[in-house]
C-alpha cells in the first residue's frame, strides 16, 4: 500500500453543550496507488444535516469506488501517472459525483417525508495518485496539499458567500454553479481536508495562505506512524485538546493522507 491515511470528526463544545450530534462526517478508499477521500460539514441551520453529510461522503466514495474498480478492468484509468486528467475531464467527472450525492440525499429526504434541505452539507472530494491530484469543494472548509519539495499550498478559498457565516451547500440550487475544481499534475506527499471548524487555526485568513506549523506536526505523524487508522490517539487527542477548543467550538475533522518514501522512491 502506497498511501498512508486517516480520518477522524471531533465535536465542537458549542454542540456539546447544546447536545448536538457532531454534523462533520470524513471518510477515504485506498486502491492500491490511489487514495479516495470526502469530508462534508452539516449546516447548522438543517435539522438533520448530520445524516446528510454522512450520506454525502458514502455516496461520493461509493461513485467514485465504483468507478475505479469498472476503470481498472478496462482502462487502468487512475494509474496513468503521467497523465493526469485534464480539468474537462475532472469537472466532468466530479459533477457527476455531486449529482449522485443530490439523488441520494433527495431519496433520504423522500424516504423520511422531510425536505432535503433539511439535509443540507458542505463537500469536498479528492482523488490522488503519487504523481498527481484533482479535487473539488462546494462550500467552506479547506483543502492543502504539499507537493514533493515544495511547501503547502490550499487549493480552494473556501467559499464564505455574500453574508457573513454564509455558504454553499449540496443542496443549493446553484451547488454546481459553485463548485470548484482543480488539477495539481505533480508529484504528491501529503494531503489534508477539513472542514471549516480548523479554518481560523490551520489558515491564515489575511491571505489564505496555509499555517506551515500546524500541518508540519500533523505531516510528521504520518510519516513516522506505521498504521494511522490503529494508532489513532495523537489525532484524537489534537482534536479535543483545550488549546485547540479554546480557539474554535465548531465540530473539527482531519483527512489525513501522505505518500509513503519508499513508494515514491520507486518511482523516481
Amino acid at each position: 500500500m502506497n498511501w498512508k491515511a486517516i480520518a477522524r470528526c471531533a465535536t465542537g463544545t458549542s454542540h456539546q453543550a447544546e447536545k448536538i450530534p457532531c454534523q462533520d462526517c470524513g471518510a477515504y478508499r485506498i486502491f492500491e496507488n490511489v487514495i479516495v477521500g470526502a469530508v462534508a460539514d452539516g449546516a447548522g441551520s438543517a435539522k438533520y444535516s448530520h445524516i446528510g453529510s454522512e450520506i454525502a461522503v458514502e455516496t461520493a466514495l461509493k461513485y467514485l469506488s465504483r468507478i475505479n474498480q469498472y476503470l481498472q478492468k478496462r482502462k487502468r484509468f487512475w494509474e496513468r501517472y503521467s497523465q493526469p486528467l485534464s480539468q474537462t475531464e475532472a469537472k466532468k467527472l466530479f459533477t457527476k459525483t455531486v449529482n449522485h450525492v443530490i439523488l441520494e440525499l433527495k431519496q433520504e429526504a423522500e424516504n423520511k417525508d422531510f425536505s432535503v434541505n433539511d439535509l443540507a452539507c458542505t463537500l469536498l472530494v479528492f482523488v490522488a495518485t503519487p504523481e498527481w491530484v484533482i479535487a473539488m469543494q462546494i462550500g467552506d472548509g479547506f483543502m492543502v496539499v504539499r507537493c514533493q519539495d515544495a511547501e503547502y499550498q490550499l487549493l480552494f478559498e473556501p467559499d464564505k458567500g455574500e453574508f457573513f457565516n454564509q455558504t454553499t451547500f449540496v443542496t443549493s440550487f446553484n451547488a454546481l454553479e459553485e463548485m470548484q475544481v482543480q488539477v495539481i499534475s505533480e508529484k504528491q506527499e501529503f494531503i489534508c481536508a477539513s472542514t471549516d471548524g480548523l479554518e481560523k487555526v490551520a489558515i491564515r485568513l489575511s491571505d489564505w495562505q496555509p499555517f506551515a506549523p500546524f500541518f508540519k506536526p500533523l505531516e510528521e505523524y504520518l510519516r513516522e506512524t506505521a498504521k494511522p487508522e490503529d494508532d489513532d490517539q495523537y489525532v484524537i487527542d489534537f482534536l479535543n485538546s483545550e488549546r485547540l477548543n479554546s480557539r474554535t467550538d465548531d465540530d473539527k475533522t482531519l483527512l489525513l493522507s501522505l505518500i509513503e518514501q519508499d513508494a515514491i522512491a520507486k518511482k523516481l
